[in-house]
């Protein structure tokens, strides 16, 4: 990765901090594109600790507002003529039903809506670099999920975990569909994958109930949880072989290879059947550019 520029959302803590890191380490000139610039600034001095060498700048990007993702993505396009790998990794899971700046329910806008108009302004540094990719983030999670296009505020059908599994299902059909528009307006170049870190103690538990909190952290029960939840360094290596391996598809989904796919080194997995549905990657995608008002031209 000597040289190449990528760009990792959410990379202040859990696994983005360690996806980052990972990336540093093999030489990657990485930008951490965080909602908050101190918690982002102890992350890139934490990493700097551990990896002296490395090339690490911050990027102010708050997902949930489209206004923070066009300055964010004019930073970066900005500062670096070409983006190599960009990681779509932020999310979160409210504990209670919220909105975004723009009107869109928090989990959906942030970790899907966020991500599709931050990656549809980035395409001039991506189809500028030699081979880029682009990595979507998914979970487990997204086995669960649905998509009522006609609620998607959930105003009549909230709950944290819905929330939470629609916007990992939007992303994963997200990613299988840019790959697809990328097949078909003949580009080679970028490609789009996609990963989940199975069980992973990450960010994302700061916001869940109280007996969740405690299962994740209670110090007694550490025996229980190591067999089957990773640490963040571990639960980065999916994202992190989406990013670097040249053996890499596009439209493949990797996640570890343990029972339930909670744990273990990151392998070729397969999403759901309706991650792979065209008719809904093409009407989740023209939701989003309606949404967003970010418009993609993928031809040359």
């Amino acid at each position: 990765m000597d040289g190449k520029v990528v760009v990792v959302t959410g990379a202040n803590s859990g696994v983005g901090l360690e996806t980052a890191r990972h990336l540093a380490r093999l030489g990657g000139q990485v930008v951490m594109a965080c909602r908050h610039s101190g918690a982002a600034a102890a992350a890139r001095i934490d990493i700097l600790r551990t990896v002296p060498t490395a090339s690490v700048e911050i990027v102010q990007l708050d997902l949930a507002d489209l206004a923070s993702v066009h300055k964010a993505a004019d930073e970066i396009t900005t500062t670096h003529r070409s983006v190599d790998v960009l990681i779509n990794n932020a999310g979160v899971m409210a504990g209670s039903r919220q909105l975004t700046v723009d009107g869109f329910e928090m989990d959906f806008g942030t970790s899907f809506l966020g991500h599709f108009a931050l990656t549809g302004l980035l395409l001039a540094p991506l189809f500028a670099a030699e081979a880029a990719r682009v990595v979507t983030v998914g979970s487990n999670a997204h086995r669960a999920g649905r998509i009522d296009f006609d609620d998607l505020t959930m105003a009549r059908s909230f709950s944290p975990a819905r929330a939470y599994g629609r916007a990992k299902f939007a992303q994963l059909v997200f990613a299988v569909e840019l790959q697809r528009r990328l097949t078909a307006a003949g580009r080679t170049w970028p490609i789009s994958v996609a990963a989940h870190p199975g069980a992973t103690h990450s960010g994302v538990m700061r916001n869940q109930s109280r007996l969740l909190q405690w299962l994740f952290t209670t110090p007694s029960l550490h025996w229980a949880r190591r067999t089957f939840v990773m640490e963040g360094v571990d639960g980065a290596l999916p994202s992190v072989r989406a990013a670097t391996d040249p053996g890499v598809l596009g439209g493949q989904y990797y996640g570890p290879a343990g029972p339930l796919h909670l744990s273990g080194p990151p392998i070729l997995v397969a999403a759901k059947d309706d991650v792979y549905d065209a008719e809904l990657g093409r009407r989740l995608w023209d939701t989003a550019t309606e949404l967003t008002g970010v418009y993609w031209s993928l031809s040359g």
